[in-house]
């Protein structure tokens, strides 16, 4: 079974305001990309993709005039792709939804938020001491976790939580000042949703549950300078770095990005940056595993068009890929055994 995460670049963009896609000569969010070339480019990597479960990041917006799951089983539809069915959690008001596309030949998903009297619901509210003054502060997630229970046609459960962690960016800020203020506040921000996060998982792990963590974490060890003054990153946190290894999710890539400054690191997206007239390339999006799935896990890939061969020499693949989005998928694959192929 493979399962997969990707960021779609402003994908609610390619609808009309009924949820109908504007497959069009008009410009999409991608820079001198039309939606035309954007939606053929996303039906290409999703075919290529194969996927049986497939979280995407900036799915359709959901609201009172169009669906998100009407859409994205609209697109499906239109390529005809295996993983024909969405399913969406807690919606929000950002136009950037988390929701699930997958294959009802494979599994059967639905919705499954939890909490506790320490982890409250992911669309609720956590009172947290942020900055140590004694005082708690308020955390929401401004894009709810999406949580799902998977259950195989051979009746293997398999929990899943989506995610799309907020961004350290200072987006929008001018004075230098005023980046570092707001960067601090962001990163403190992104922290305690990623505590908040790893207190679900914990939960998942003592009642011995199998659990996929995948996403956008907007996040990675080693990635900026504000990591060095809160000491871990979000996704070392989530992961359970520095904890017992039974308790530890794991994504290869998620430690690599660890590695000294100067050697080769993986990175999941590609952003042009205008004044330096050049790519920036980061390591934001993982698929996390819990220590029962990593010995069923094989091939994990990130969909990167110049760093995946494969993919290099596949012109068609390699300029969807470009033109789809600034994310590429990431994706592995679980092998369940004869069993569970019955």
């Amino acid at each position: 079974m493979r399962v997969a995460t990707w960021n779609i670049e402003w994908f609610t963009n390619l609808f009309d305001r009924n949820g109908h896609l504007l497959e069009d000569g008009e410009w999409s969010a991608r820079y001198s990309v039309t939606r035309a070339e954007q939606i053929g480019a996303i039906g290409i990597v999703l075919s290529a993709l194969q996927a049986d479960v497939l979280l995407i990041v900036e799915a359709p917006d959901d609201n009172r005039r169009h669906k998100t799951v009407a859409m994205l089983e609209e697109f499906a539809a239109k390529f005809e792709l295996r993983q024909r069915k969405a399913l969406i959690g807690f919606s929000n008001d950002t136009q950037q939804e988390v929701a699930l596309l997958y294959d009802p030949d494979v599994v059967r998903a639905r919705h499954d938020p939890g909490q506790s009297e320490a982890w409250p619901r992911f669309d609720g509210v956590l009172k947290i001491d942020l900055d140590i003054d004694a005082q708690m502060d308020t955390v929401t997630f401004s894009k709810p976790p999406l949580e799902v229970r998977l259950e195989t046609i051979a009746g293997r459960v398999i929990h899943l939580i989506g995610v799309h962690i907020k961004s350290k960016g200072p987006h929008g800020v001018t004075s230098r000042e005023a980046a570092i203020r707001i960067g601090i506040e962001n990163r403190r921000k992104q922290l305690a949703q990623s505590i908040w996060l790893r207190g679900r998982i914990e939960e998942h792990l003592r009642a011995g549950d199998s659990l996929v963590v995948l996403g956008d974490f907007n996040d990675g060890p080693g990635l900026d300078e504000y990591e060095k003054l809160f000491g871990r990153s979000g996704v070392e946190i989530v992961a359970g770095e520095g904890g017992p290894e039974a308790w530890r999710l794991h994504d290869p890539h998620a430690r690599l990005s660890a590695a000294h400054q100067t050697s080769a690191a993986p990175s999941s997206a590609r952003f042009y940056l205008v004044e330096q007239k050049q790519y920036f390339s980061a390591m934001l999006d993982f698929v996390m595993l819990s220590p029962d799935l990593v010995a069923q896990a094989s091939a994990w890939r990130i969909w990167h068009p110049f760093d995946d061969p494969a993919i290099y020499r596949v012109p068609e693949l390699r300029e969807a890929l470009l033109q789809a989005s600034d994310h590429f998928p990431v994706s592995v694959d679980l092998q369940f055994g004869p069993v569970e192929e019955a």
